[in-house]
């Protein structure tokens, strides 16, 4: 068996000081965003999403971030899911980035909430044909009785819109998730690592260092 307890990184790539950090959390994620994905990072957009629903049993998955702006963090999924149950039974969720080439995380506590079906539109109208035609397909989290199953249905739905634009389906779109929290995490050496948290107050935010 492996022997972990030996399995540790000095991190030393960079430094979080609660002084020089702009007012503006999405300032910062959005410089942050930058550098990882000038860096070549595979998929620096992978978010993880943790949801609870009624029976308070936590739930997380990778998802993609599509949005983000001062209104928050969009993703898409199927509105049939287990993680949009989950949310529509209780909307406060946990997400974070982590990017560990860069000694990097971003984590957000918030609540979600569905977006325009005319934002949804305009994010799938630039989606392949396949991945449109894919959203249709999938019963998201259902069971299914075998892959091949799932390809004869998936060539049913790509003869039934083999002319025309794909349509939106009335069951898939975003969902943005409004942050009450957003903290920056730094690596540093020796576990000393640098947290920085932005705290919603009204209409401004505070800030604070977190103990390592």
């Amino acid at each position: 068996m492996l022997d972990l307890q030996d399995m540790r990184t000095d991190y030393i790539k960079g430094v979080l000081d609660e002084n020089s950090v702009p007012s503006d959390p999405y300032l910062l994620f959005e410089q942050w965003f930058g550098e990882a994905v000038n860096s070549h990072l595979k998929d620096p957009n992978t978010m993880l999403l943790a949801t609870s629903g009624a029976k308070a049993q936590p739930n997380i998955r990778a998802v993609l971030l599509k949005i983000f702006d001062e209104k928050g963090f969009v993703f898409f999924t199927n509105y049939n899911s287990v993680k949009a149950e989950e949310i529509a039974q209780n909307p406060k969720v946990a997400s974070e980035f982590l990017w560990l080439e860069l000694e990097r995380q971003v984590r957000i506590l918030g609540r979600c909430e569905k977006i325009s079906t005319k934002e949804s539109l305009a994010y799938f109208m630039k989606r392949s044909r396949d991945s449109q035609i894919g959203a249709w397909v999938s019963d998201q989290s259902s069971v299914i009785t075998s892959r091949k199953a799932f390809a004869m249905q998936l060539e049913k739905m790509k003869q039934k819109f083999a002319k025309g634009n794909v349509p939106l389906p009335d069951f898939w779109g975003g969902y943005r998730i409004i942050p009450e929290q957003i903290e920056f995490w730094q690596g540093r050496p020796s576990r000393l690592h640098d947290r920085i948290l932005y705290t919603k107050e009204e209409n401004n935010w505070k800030i604070e260092r977190l103990a390592p």
